[in-house]
């Protein structure tokens, strides 16, 4: 799929670009480790604390007052400070609690996601389960993928 997201891209003359709290880089390291990924891949945000989505991304302090770094407001607005902060088309963003740990309100496991381009903003929450740390980071670099290769499915080649 990789290979497929960076051709579609090339195709439809889009760069991303990567916010990334909970994974810290997978969904980036994914893209460029295939040879031609420069030509599509604009930039890649590691934004594992508070500070950082505010200070790199624009996150409002009060969302994340508000709604906590795990939310669907917060992954949104990671999607549209990395889509302005950058020269990419198209932005996915991850924040999550990948364990060991969390609440009965924000269990182990459970990931927000957003995906930002010139037709707006879409999140969605995604309940991994306590599957154990590293299988819930390569879950969500897994369905980061998915969501950059069918938003690029659905823009106009």
């Amino acid at each position: 799929m990789r290979s497929d997201i960076l051709a579609l891209a090339r195709a439809r003359g889009v760069m991303i670009a990567t916010a990334e709290s909970c994974t810290a880089g997978m969904v980036a390291a994914a893209l460029t480790d295939l040879a031609g990924s420069s030509a599509v891949f604009e930039r890649g945000f590691v934004t594992y604390s508070n500070a950082a989505k505010v200070e790199m991304l624009g996150v409002e302090p009060a969302t994340l007052d508000a709604h906590g770094a795990v939310s669907e407001e917060v992954a949104a607005q990671m999607a549209q400070g990395a889509l302005s902060h950058s020269a990419a088309h198209l932005t996915v963003s991850l924040t999550g609690i990948a364990g060991p740990g969390g609440s009965e309100h924000k269990p182990e496991g459970r990931v927000c996601f957003g995906v930002s381009d010139a037709r707006g903003t879409r999140t969605q929450t995604i309940e991994f389960g306590p599957l154990g740390r590293d299988a819930v980071r390569r879950a969500s670099r897994d369905h980061a993928l998915t969501l950059l290769h069918e938003a690029l499915l659905e823009l106009p080649e």
